[in-house]
Parts: structure tokens; C-alpha cells; sequence
């Protein structure tokens, strides 16, 4: 499908226009650990130690306290108890730096969730650059506590990252025995 789409945009004569990459579902995700901010005081995530406790929801946005970023991290934050329901741990990553990401965590996240700060090598291993920007492209990733992508959602629009990612969280509960 997908080389279906270049062919199209090819033709059209948009090819400069970048495609959207991301991590396909079923692929291993790539572990890290990361400084994180949470109700503005600083920590680290260690993603292999938070799928030991269920899933993980990881979402990647541009650049904090822009319209859309601010507002994806505040329906986050109203979601944050529906996730911890489901079993599901939710992270935000930026570029953007560990003191940025302490105001943002009280600001926008309303102390509820972390934010990390996602460094060159793991914006390369999830795929998600915004071409040379330095900055992340607005994708969502659901991943399994088997540690493999069991969602992704990429679009620039922050309105449905949170649903579709719930949705995601909430069959992978309904399927466990």
C-alpha cells in the first residue's frame, strides 16, 4: 500500500514532500531509557521496566507548549485514569529539553503522565524525524508488554492520538485471558 501512495504523490509531483514513517505494527520495539518530567520534578523511564507493568503507550509530539501539542497533552491528562484502568502506562516525547519539559509537565500535563526527552537515537529507532528539524513527528505507539508495537498512529492532527490509543489499550485488555 504504502509504495502504492509514493507511486502516487511521484506522479502528482509532490516527491519532495516527505513520507510518513513509523514503526510497523508487530515490529520490536526499540528499548530505552530517558530523563522525564513529572509534576515538574525530573526522573528517568526505563521502557523495559514499565512493559513489566503492562503496556505502554508512547507518544511522540513536535514541540511543547505549541497549540497542538498543548492540547494533545491535555486530553492525555484528562485520559491518564482511563489508561491506568486498562493497565497502561502513558509517556510523551519531544526534543524539546529536561527544564522545557518540567514546566510542560505541570502546565500541560497537569502533573498526571511524564514527558521524556527523546534523544537523536531514539527519534532515529522509532522512526519518527521530522525531516532535519531536529523535532518529532506527531505519532502514537501502543506497545504490548511482549515489547512489540501493537499500535501506531501518525498524523499531524492531535484530536485522535488519545482515542485511538485508548481503543488499542482497552481491546489488548479485553483479549487477555
Amino acid at each position: 500500500m504504502r509504495s502504492l501512495i509514493a507511486l502516487l504523490v511521484a506522479i502528482a509531483g509532490f516527491a519532495s514532500v516527505p513520507a510518513v514513517a513509523e514503526l510497523p505494527v508487530g515490529a520490536k520495539a526499540p528499548v530505552f531509557v530517558a530523563a522525564t518530567a513529572k509534576a515538574g520534578k525530573a526522573g528517568r523511564f526505563n521502557l523495559a521496566k514499565a512493559l513489566q507493568k503492562g503496556p505502554v503507550v508512547l507518544y511522540f509530539y513536535p514541540k511543547a507548549f505549541t497549540q497542538g501539542c498543548t492540547l494533545e497533552a491535555h486530553a492525555f491528562a484528562e485520559a491518564t485514569d482511563d489508561f491506568a484502568r486498562a493497565g497502561a502506562t502513558v509517556l510523551g516525547m519531544s526534543a524539546d529539553d529536561l527544564a522545557t519539559l518540567k514546566r510542560f509537565s505541570v502546565e500541560a500535563c497537569r502533573d498526571k503522565f511524564a514527558v521524556g526527552v527523546a534523544s537523536p537515537k531514539v527519534i532515529a529507532a522509532y522512526d519518527v524525524a521530522m525531516g532535519s528539524s531536529g523535532m518529532t513527528n506527531r505519532t502514537s505507539y501502543v506497545i504490548g508488554q511482549d515489547g512489540r508495537v501493537a499500535f501506531v498512529h501518525s498524523d499531524r492532527d492531535y484530536r485522535e492520538h488519545v482515542s485511538r490509543t485508548l481503543a488499542a489499550v482497552k481491546a489488548m485488555q479485553a483479549a487477555r485471558p
